[in-house]
């Protein structure tokens, strides 16, 4: 009688336990696995998992497209998988979307979290719908995300993201609190507003989360979340910071004389003359055209931890760096500094400037002029994924240094 008490109690206990569980809503082939294919053949080759919304809502108008193809020069590698999914606004005020059912609802008064990598291509070249000729559909757009109860239902706006101008891949966050039940969920790429005219423009999306429930309680949420920092916060502090700082000119900090050293295991040791190696070590830095506005990431520069020296690991990525400026003599680059995430704000953005500031003082004393080279510390504003302190990993792909095109028409004077 006992054994039948006791088992009734745990029967009980394991009930409750699970109902206090919070909810998890698995997304449908979350990273847009499917082969590459453009848009535009037929109505019944949707994405695996995924409704195209165009069906409803244009109907004369193209799907969405699976990624990289060729054909629309998007050759960015997946963040999560093989492929990924591209979604455009067009000239003619209509946009793309794509939804599914949620294997269980998003229930009205409770609250959620969702994240998805953002990106943007350099050239998304496709037709426009009103010159009839080719463009390149690269003015930002941003992220929707809606609720209904019906397939592609636009009853509540859960979310929009700032507009993605970013081209490296980005994990964007949001909450939901929603105020009715929602069946369905639509991913809607759409124009940054406001704006007075429709325009040519697309976002790229992968790696998507599940649905989770968190305690709408914000005290409680902050407990939960302590270490991940939305990308709206981010661009907020960027947009307040950048109106005060701007690249710095090299040619006005720099004395003609340089001294640099490079550190091997946080040791000073003397630099020697360096041999290019063979292999390109930096995607990016041998091509044949570049523009202005155009970054090129750099993980393989080095610094001694808490430290501005660069480590003597990183001497063919500074190689690299060199004979590239030598190659383009018309080119000025901005050298950008980013950190990880576990220090002080203001500390990260005098650690990342003074490091971008060393990376420069080394290639003028290999003889670049400092009149192509500017500066500038981004500290941990400009996180490439998630920022997790306890993520080491995470910490290591977030603290970078890269380049970017000022002006490709530079002469010398």
């Amino acid at each position: 009688m006992m054994r039948l008490f006791y088992c009734v109690l745990l029967l009980l206990f394991s009930t409750t336990y699970l109902w206090s569980q919070e909810q998890v809503i698995e997304i449908n082939n979350p990273s847009f696995e499917d082969r590459p294919h453009r848009g535009g053949g037929s109505p019944l080759d949707q994405i695996n998992g995924w409704y195209d919304c165009g069906l409803l809502q244009f109907r004369h108008e193209t799907p969405p497209d699976i990624h990289p193809i060729n054909a629309w020069q998007v050759t960015k590698t997946a963040s999560d998988g093989n492929t990924y999914l591209g979604m455009v606004v067009r000239d003619n005020d209509t946009w793309e979307s794509v939804a599914q059912r949620l294997p269980s609802s998003i229930e009205s008064g409770k609250c959620y979290t969702f994240s998805i990598e953002l990106s943007r291509s350099d050239f998304y070249i496709s037709g426009s719908r009103k010159t009839r000729s080719l463009e390149n559909y690269t003015q930002p757009a941003v992220l929707r995300i809606w609720g209904g109860a019906g397939i592609c239902g636009k009853q509540e706006l859960l979310g929009e993201s700032v507009t993605v101008t970013n081209d490296e891949w980005r994990t964007f966050e949001f909450k939901f609190e929603p105020k009715r039940t929602i069946n369905y969920f639509t991913l809607e790429s759409f124009y940054k507003t406001p704006s007075l005219f429709p325009y040519n423009g697309h976002i790229l999306l992968d790696n998507a989360s599940s649905i989770v429930e968190v305690p709408c309680d914000e005290e409680q949420l902050l407990a939960k979340e302590s270490s991940i920092q939305t990308v709206a916060h981010e661009e907020k502090e960027e947009r307040k910071i950048s109106k005060k700082t701007a690249p710095v000119p090299v040619a006005e900090m720099l004395q003609p004389k340089v001294e640099t050293t490079l550190v091997e295991n946080n040791s000073v040791v003397e630099e020697k003359e360096i041999v290019q190696s063979q292999t390109p070590n930096i995607k990016g830095l041998h091509k044949d055209h570049y523009h202005p506005g155009e970054i090129i990431r750099i993980h393989s520069i080095y610094f001694a931890m808490d430290s501005t020296k660069v480590m003597r690991t990183s001497q063919q990525a500074i190689e690299e760096l060199y004979q590239f400026m030598r190659r383009n003599p018309n080119i000025v680059i901005e050298i950008g500094g980013h950190t990880n995430t576990a220090p002080a704000p203001s500390y990260c953005d005098q650690l990342s400037s003074t490091r971008a500031k060393e990376v420069a003082k080394i290639l003028v004393s290999k003889g670049i002029s400092p009149k192509r080279l500017y500066f500038k510390g981004y500290g941990k504003r400009k996180p490439i994924i998630v920022n997790d302190r306890h993520d080491f990993k995470a910490r290591q792909k977030n603290q970078r240094v890269e380049i970017k095109i000022l002006q490709t028409d530079f002469k010398s004077s």
